[in-house]
């Protein structure tokens, strides 16, 4: 498989990188913190002209028709930033409508989505379950030619501001998705406290929320499982561009912090220490580059690969994290250092979209059976 990335790819990359460099800095970053905006409007705006949000939409839907290594491309580049928005989530929901909606649905949102007029949101996870399938317990009911939801989602991106939500739920024993709006009547939000403080997640209330008929999207829990691999292949990408950025503050400390008159970059111990740090990036990064371009080739092992780089990148996550604390010392979790910023989110990358434990068990579930091209 060939990793090395075209002159497309290149660009893109390099573009999102200067973006995110001008307009979400580390500075800009920390002083959102104590903002109440979810989202930098301004950021949003000139992200919807270089086409994030219709990356991987339809061009007939005013995307770019671009794969899901494009999409990995721009979500390093977030992470890299710790930039916050719903890129993630409209791309996943954008994904949902692509494969399993109506045409009227989908000329309906589509549009919205790609220019960055609009942003939807998944509501997959709830509370003190796993982020799996048989985690599910929001239940639907039938109602003439409407479907009612009850139940409560954890872990909801950016749902305060998003126009649409992507609610998944048990209907008759079998798993489906909802497009609803977000302020329909039953559904009610409540920020949630999260260890990661560059990112706005909710918990989301459905309370007798009613939802047309079309709005039900033609999914099963095949398909839906495979969305979940597209989203943890997506949140790999955060991932590795937040330990990427943690390797470049480690090995920048090493080289600047003294001891015994030497620049503690210049023991062997601590040498070694980046040096493992920087093949955990190296192997992350190749399992999501897979991963995605499994999917885009619609291989029959998209999902093995979409396992071993969720369960690699997870856990990859908490150890480089753990080694940049121990290489900077206390400073690296105080307030005043950007560290601990990447920490938080390394860690809560670490279990969006289920944990290693979670992937692992899944993969080994997979390797039991024979690959299927989809």
């Amino acid at each position: 498989m060939n990793f090395e990335l075209s002159e497309e790819q290149a660009m893109l990359r390099e573009a999102s990188r200067d973006l995110l460099a001008d307009r979400a800095s580390i500075d800009a970053v920390r002083a959102a913190l104590d903002g109440d905006q979810d989202v930098d409007p301004g950021l949003w705006e000139l992200a919807a002209q270089l086409g994030w949000p219709g990356l991987t939409l339809p061009s007939e839907y005013g995307g770019i028709e671009q794969g899901l290594t494009e999409l990995v491309l721009v979500a390093e580049e977030l992470g890299r930033a710790l930039a916050r928005g719903p890129f993630g989530p409209t791309a996943i929901v954008g994904r949902a409508l692509v494969t399993d909606s109506s045409p009227t649905l989908r000329n309906e949102i589509l549009p919205a989505l790609a220019s960055g007029a609009a942003w939807a949101t998944w509501a997959f996870a709830e509370p003190q379950a796993p982020w799996a399938l048989d985690g599910i317990r929001t239940g639907v009911t039938a109602n003439g030619d409407e479907f009612v939801l009850h139940g409560v989602k954890t872990a909801v991106q950016d749902a305060d501001g998003a126009r649409w939500l992507l609610v998944t739920a048990q209907h008759n024993g079998t798993a489906e998705s909802y497009l609803i709006d977000r302020d329909a009547a039953g559904v009610t939000l409540r920020r949630q406290r999260t260890i990661d403080l560059t990112r706005a997640f909710y918990e989301v209330e459905l309370d007798g929320v009613r939802v047309p008929a079309h709005r039900r999207l033609e999914a099963g829990a095949d398909r839906i499982q495979r969305l979940l691999d597209y989203a943890s292949i997506a949140r790999c990408a955060d991932a590795v561009g937040v330990m990427q950025r943690m390797v470049e503050l480690t090995v920048e400390h090493a080289n600047s912090r003294v001891q015994f008159d030497r620049p503690i970059g210049s023991f062997q111990a601590v040498k070694h220490s980046c040096a493992d740090m920087a093949m955990i990036v190296h192997g992350a990064r190749a399992a999501t580059y897979s991963a995605a371009m499994a999917v885009d080739a619609g291989a029959g092992d998209a999902a093995r690969a979409a396992c071993v780089a969720a369960a690699y990148t997870a856990a990859g996550a908490g150890e480089v994290a753990a080694r940049a604390l121990q290489t900077h010392g206390g400073i690296g979790f105080t307030w005043e250092h950007d560290l601990h910023l990447y920490l938080r989110r390394a860690e809560a990358d670490a279990v969006l979209y289920g944990d290693p434990a979670l992937h692992r068990d899944r993969l080994c579930t997979l390797l039991r059976q024979p690959a299927v091209t989809h």
